[in-house]
């Protein structure tokens, strides 16, 4: 008699604890899940509570799916959800995912779905042999979601086949008893950018951030030191992204380019500004021609291979490890990253980006884990001097500064990264031209400002309670005021730049190419005009530069020749809107955090920025505090 594996052993077990009367197909993997595939969709849906039964007894995330044979074709099912769904609630699109069995319902009024007691989604997930799932849609058009469902739907076999591979090896037997737990510094340490590195134990290699260092004086300083730490890409066993920007995120494809074909982990926003972010890439490298280090396929190959989570959720992501995203406050979707290795063995919280304080954009970084024995940490603004004023006293710098250039008939360019402060300036300008205290003037917005603003309507449960609650409650929606004109085509910047007050706010937020490069050519010889910096600006940056006092700039004009630009108008940089913590609130989080730390691993800052938080904490709360080098080992356990 065959002796059953504990894979065996486990689905039988599933199996055993189901009635008849759910009509069970099969039961297999799905990444970090088991998905049970069912005829009768209500049936278990409605009786939640023998899933829950079950899930207590194995110890395993479980899903329900409907067989495929159940399932309608998709124009009678999308002609079933048009006659069942009031006309108040919103339809937008909808999109069929074959490999999960979901159809996705975008909704301008999701509540009047989700809420209301009429409406029975297990019951209309049975008509149509298709799980609902129903999300806010949005007014402003995202080409982004709408790339990403398609690359599901048009990869959806490969796709059904992934979710099995990895469920295998998440859940396959331990193959060592070994207890020692080691961190490589990669990239992203004594330095702001290529953030990456790698988490290994006798089980797991497990790659946290995997971003680019624009801007570097050698080549080899612009990417992750992968070659160091003496991998292969098919020894990976998940890749996990903090957020979308590109210094935590930009050489993710790259990975796909050469082969790695395991899961990348991170929220549902979180993916869809990395498709934003790195298509944007390859669509500016690919037109001027350049040697690009990856292109739309390596893109579309990162879409596919991606498993996004919510946050709060428990995920076995390896044998040995189970991962947690929460909140990071940064930008939107932004996560920190909380690992749990083995069996209460080490637990490591990996802050990423984040921002200790609440916002207009986002709640404050959570902190109240059950257990953390070692923190990695960024410094961003690590030095004593480094400190924030408070929300009211920001937003007048910035009024007051705003005003007295459009008071003299100015125009104020405000150079924004597309994703974080150019939302939450927008929420500020917004609310102040409403309230009267900021010059009433249009406010123009170029490059991807409206892309992600767009995956930012369509991702409110990721922004804070209290902006999340009024958009629900239809109290407006500030993103979409009135006040904000979008310049989608360069034709129009004519009418930008006629001779009269105006706010613009274009991409990119350093002053590295993209739309505001034209604005700054044709604005900063003008006295009268203003250049306001809201965001950090990293060593080597044209904005860093200017802000370091220079007076001319050498730029690409439209025509493809070097030019010289005079910078004669006053620049200006408001403290307080960036999406990190300050010194104080960086000290703080640390005492937060109970039981006491027994590790601080401090990353993600200018050396003395570094040097200093690593003193500080080690002094104030006797935590053994290590600064490491790019290409270090730390043995943790």
């Amino acid at each position: 008699m065959a002796v059953m594996s504990k894979s065996q052993e486990l689905m039988t077990t599933i199996l055993k604890s189901l009635p008849a009367e759910a009509e069970i197909t099969r039961i297999e993997y799905e990444g970090p899940r088991i998905s049970i595939y069912t005829k009768n969709y209500e049936f278990l849906a409605s009786n939640n509570y023998i899933i829950s039964d079950i899930v207590n007894t194995v110890k395993r995330r479980l899903v329900i799916r409907t067989d495929k044979s159940i399932r309608k074709k998709e124009n009678d099912a999308t002609e079933i959800l048009k006659n069942s769904i009031a006309e108040d609630v919103g339809l937008g699109n909808i999109y069929y995912d074959d490999a999960l069995g979901e159809v996705i319902i975008e909704a301008l009024e999701p509540q009047k779905l989700t809420n209301n007691p009429e409406v029975n989604l297990h019951k209309l997930s049975a008509d149509i042999g298709w799980k609902v799932i129903v999300k806010k849609g949005s007014d402003l058009p995202s080409t982004s979601i709408k790339t990403i469902y398609y690359v599901k739907q048009a990869e959806s076999e490969a796709r059904s086949e992934f979710y099995r591979q990895v469920g295998e090896e998440i859940f396959r037997p331990k193959l060592s008893q070994a207890s020692n737990v080691t961190l490589k510094s990669l990239g992203g340490f004594n330095q702001v950018g290529r953030s990456c590195m790698l988490l290994t134990t006798p089980e797991s290699k497990i790659l946290l951030d995997c971003g680019i260092l624009p801007n570097a004086r050698n080549t080899w300083d612009s990417y992750p030191r992968l070659d160091w730490a003496d991998f292969d890409m098919d020894d990976l066993d998940a890749v996990v992204i903090s957020h979308a920007h590109l210094d935590h995120s930009g050489y993710l494809p790259v990975l796909f380019k050469y082969g790695y074909r395991g899961p990348v982990y991170c929220t549902d926003p979180t993916l869809s500004l990395m498709a934003l972010l790195h298509n944007d890439y390859v669509k500016i490298n690919s037109h001027e021609g350049s040697q690009v280090l990856y292109e739309g396929r390596d893109v579309r190959k990162m879409i596919q291979h991606t498993i996004t989570l919510p946050y709060g959720l428990v995920t076995d992501i390896s044998p040995d490890i189970k991962l947690v995203l929460n909140n990071a406050g940064h930008i939107l979707g932004s996560a920190t990253s909380h690992l749990h290795i083995g069996e209460g063995l080490h637990n490591i919280l990996y802050t990423g980006d984040f921002k200790f304080a609440k916002t207009k954009l986002f709640d404050e970084t959570i902190w109240n884990y059950p257990r953390v024995e070692t923190l990695i940490m960024e410094s961003t603004y690590g030095g004593k001097a480094d400190m924030m004023p408070t929300r009211d006293q920001m937003e007048s710098n910035l009024v007051n500064s705003i005003n007295s250039t459009l008071e003299k008939g100015g125009k104020v360019l405000i150079p924004s990264p597309a994703v974080g402060r150019a939302q939450e300036i927008m929420l500020v300008l917004d609310q102040q031209m409403r309230e009267k205290k900021l010059i009433e003037c249009p406010i123009y917005l170029e490059g991807m400002i409206s892309e992600a603003t767009a995956i930012h309507v369509a991702s409110t449960e990721f922004l804070s309670r209290d902006l999340k609650n009024s958009i629900a409650r239809g109290q407006g929606n500030p993103f979409q005021s009135e006040y904000f004109t979008v310049i989608d085509h360069h034709s129009k910047r004519a009418e930008v730049l006629r001779d009269e007050p105006s706010i613009i706010m274009a991409t990119s937020g350093m002053l590295e190419g993209g739309p505001v490069m034209r604005y700054f050519e044709e604005l900063a010889p003008i006295e009268k005009n203003k250049l306001i910096f809201v965001s950090y600006q990293i060593a080597g940056t044209l904005g860093r530069r200017i802000m370091d006092g220079a007076n001319q700039a050498s730029i690409v004009d439209q025509d493809g020749k070097i030019k010289i630009v005079d910078i004669k108008c006053p620049k200006e940089k408001i403290d307080g809107f960036s999406g990190h913590s300050d010194y104080n609130q960086l000290i703080r989080f640390v005492g937060k955090l109970r039981p006491k730390l027994r590790n601080v691993i401090i990353n993600h800052g200018e050396h003395t920025k570094v040097e200093n938080l690593a003193n500080s904490i080690s002094r104030i709360y006797r935590i053994r505090t290590h600064r490491p080098e790019v290409q270090e080992a730390i043995k943790l356990v």
